[in-house]
């Protein structure tokens, strides 16, 4: 076991750089806004810091009109560190460990941006972006420092330290409200869904939005033993068992509930799982090292549907048939639900991912990924639609050019037929 949990945090050290690499070359074509960033540094001496002990921090763009009451907070992705050496990688790359190397100004589209004609749910609102530099999903705390390292494991206080410093700029105020995040920021989100619903207690409405953040133990298919295994070790490492959710960590290993499967039954805030049965990374990163077969094959597969064996996409199926049972078990009338077919991984942060997203042709019930959750937030609908019809997985990919995507969004007729 130990050699596979090795292989699944070799491919997460390698998922950083992939990270970096989309955070920091995305196209300013396809980015329509830009946010400043701050930087909470009276959470240093509450102990509240990155893994390399650097302050937390975050992008905020300011509400105004009839949104400037609403917050929406976004918790930023990257994966996990489940030992000392992969946290030390994570240290020497910066970027998911560190506020030193992140710039003041941050470009921005999807559920950021300010032009209500691509973001009619939430142009208006304060939107912010919390900085991943924890490792853990913003539920690590770890009063000991190990001097030979410097490591710090305090996800959990950054989490807190932040809203704090929001609330005490206005967000104390909020009539409506929304956690979100996308990846392992999705996981987050639904691990600190009902603690942020308790700080701001005075809010009307307050929903969380998890985007590719369900990420399945799948007892039954390959590799169940090392995901629970590296899951574990996380939490073992940064210290997560008392800022995880009680109602699940008290009754088992809290390494398993990283899995939302053990934690959403018993989640008093609303839920929206935004998700696809076959998520690109669960595929490749967390299934693939365990199923056999050439690692090269593989990457050309998840590269390239088309290059797909038989054996590969059978495995795909099977691991869609796991998905769909685990949604089945944690049904419940409050969660929202859009799950597609789509062969990706994470949404909102792009246009195609959030109003245009029948451009890449992922809609369900004739919905767009922001107007399903536009519905479900304001109550309007309890939008809950799975698709059950596709058994392989979809190429939902569109062209990165700005005027091409903005002409396909506004002109619908130029586009491929509603999925």
């Amino acid at each position: 076991m130990g050699k596979h949990v090795q292989i699944m945090a070799d491919h997460r050290s390698k998922l950083l750089v992939c990270v970096f690499l989309v955070l920091t070359t995305q196209t300013f074509a396809e980015l329509t806004d830009k946010i400043n960033i701050t930087f909470v540094n009276s959470a240093v001496e509450k102990g509240a810091v990155c893994l390399d002990g650097t302050p937390p921090a975050y992008y905020h763009s300011v509400g105004f009109g009839d949104g400037a009451d609403n917050w929406l907070v976004y918790l930023e992705g990257g994966a996990w560190c489940n030992s000392t050496e992969k946290c030390l990688e994570r240290v020497q790359i910066k970027w998911l460990a560190s506020t030193s190397t992140r710039p003041a100004i941050r470009y921005v589209s999807g559920i950021f941006t300010v032009n209500q004609t691509f973001n009619q749910a939430f142009y208006n609102w304060n939107k912010v972006i919390v900085v991943y530099c924890d490792g853990a999903s913003f539920t690590g705390d770890v009063e000991e420092v190990d001097p030979t390292t410097n490591l710090h494991y305090r996800g959990a206080r950054i989490f807190r330290a932040v809203i704090d410093d929001l609330l005490a700029k206005g967000m104390k105020n909020a009539k409506n409200a929304v956690l979100t995040g996308s990846s392992a920021g999705g996981l987050a989100t639904i691990l600190n869904c009902d603690r942020f619903r308790s700080l701001v207690p005075h809010a009307t409405r307050v929903k969380c939005i998890s985007d590719s953040g369900f990420f399945i133990h799948s007892k039954n298919m390959p590799g169940a033993n090392e995901r629970e295994a590296y899951f574990t070790q996380v939490a073992e490492l940064h210290g997560m068992a008392k800022a995880l959710p009680q109602s699940c960590a008290s009754k088992m290993n809290p390494g398993l509930c990283l899995f939302p499967e053990y934690v959403i039954k018993d989640m008093q805030t609303p839920l929206f799982i935004l998700d696809s049965l076959f998520d690109l990374y669960q595929i490749k990163e967390m299934l693939a090292p365990f199923v056999g077969g050439v690692k090269e094959q593989w990457d050309d597969c998840t590269t390239n549907l088309t290059l797909c064996t038989s054996s590969q996409l059978q495995i795909m199926k099977d691991h869609r048939t796991a998905f769909l049972e685990t949604l089945q078990e944690v049904e419940s009338p409050s969660l929202g639900i859009f799950v597609h077919t789509c062969f990706l991984h994470t949404h909102v942060l792009d246009k195609d991912g959030w109003r245009c997203s029948f451009v890449a042709r992922n809609v369900l019930a004739n919905k767009t990924i922001e107007e399903a959750i536009d519905d479900w937030y304001y109550d309007r609908s309890s939008f809950q639609r799975i698709d059950t019809y596709t058994t392989v997985p979809r190429n939902c990919t569109v062209s990165r050019d700005n005027d091409i995507m903005n002409q396909r969004c506004l002109h619908p007729k130029h586009v491929h037929p509603m999925y």
